[in-house]
């Protein structure tokens, strides 16, 4: 079953969700953002791949657990198109995150969906659209990060990060009390937090001087700096770099405490 629900003039994009009441709520919150001219409805994968020959989409919001083809397989297909849509996953659980951006999409977005995060997601497949660049990383020094998950938001705070990991077009924040995904580029996050003592140990890698207690060489991984929050390995080429940036903080006192 599909349905339709028209907007102003714009983007044409496809909803692709077996439950009912979440594809009928977030069509209509589709419907009344004025980048999109037409939401159109599919309740599974194999609905939404027969509506492919129907006038181009734009974007597709799909959910992941679906049965029969789950919104993984059916984002593969769409991505073998001539002219691939922008892909947006919506789904329960953060645990697809890696995969999903592996594949291309342009946003993950957690239920329940809250309108503005949605239309952050809108104006993210508008950007890309014209070319821009897709990251649009936290301001005000990113001292502090905010992080939503589908319930809550969480804000971590820079002094509390003891390294960081690439996974794909998002980092991973390692604290003591766990860890957080974000949406940036570790080449970015390196840029802004460099002054407050971040170093590249890695090529996927980066790990706050203040945090590291020391260096140690393992029969498994080689070269690692050791922090509370885990081993982070070290690669020959930042080595020295590295090395200089823990001597600097030993000599200021500020080596075993948190960045701050």
């Amino acid at each position: 079953m599909t349905g339709t629900t028209h907007a102003s003039p714009g983007l044409r994009v496809l909803v692709v969700e077996d439950e009912p009441s979440t594809r009928e709520e977030l069509a209509a919150l589709l419907g009344g953002i004025p980048e999109l001219a037409e939401v159109v409805s599919a309740e599974s994968g194999e609905d939404a791949v027969r509506l492919l020959g129907t006038p181009a989409f734009d974007a597709v919001f799909l959910d992941i657990s679906m049965p029969g083809l789950d919104g993984m397989d059916l984002a593969r297909v769409l991505s073998r198109l001539s002219a691939p849509p922008a892909i947006v996953f919506v789904t329960a659980s953060e645990s697809h995150a890696i995969e999903a951006f592996g594949i291309g999409a342009v946003d993950y977005l957690l239920k329940p969906v809250r309108p503005e995060r949605l239309a952050e997601s809108v104006t993210r497949i508008v950007r890309q659209g014209r070319g821009a660049a897709e990251e649009e990383p936290p301001a005000d020094g990113l001292d502090v990060v905010q992080i939503e998950h589908s319930r809550r938001t969480v804000f971590v705070r820079r002094a509390d990060v003891q390294f960081a990991e690439a996974q794909g077009d998002y980092v991973r924040l390692h604290t003591a009390d766990g860890t957080h995904l974000i949406r940036m580029s570790l080449s970015y996050l390196e840029e802004v937090w460099a002054p407050a003592g971040f170093v590249r140990a890695h090529r996927g890698y980066l790990v706050a001087a203040g945090w590291v207690h020391d260096l140690r060489v393992t029969s498994s991984s080689g070269l690692v700096a050791c922090t509370p929050a885990g081993d982070v390995p070290v690669s020959r080429r930042h080595a020295r770099a590295l090395r200089e940036q823990l001597m600097e903080a030993a000599r200021s006192g500020r080596l075993g405490r948190a960045a701050q």
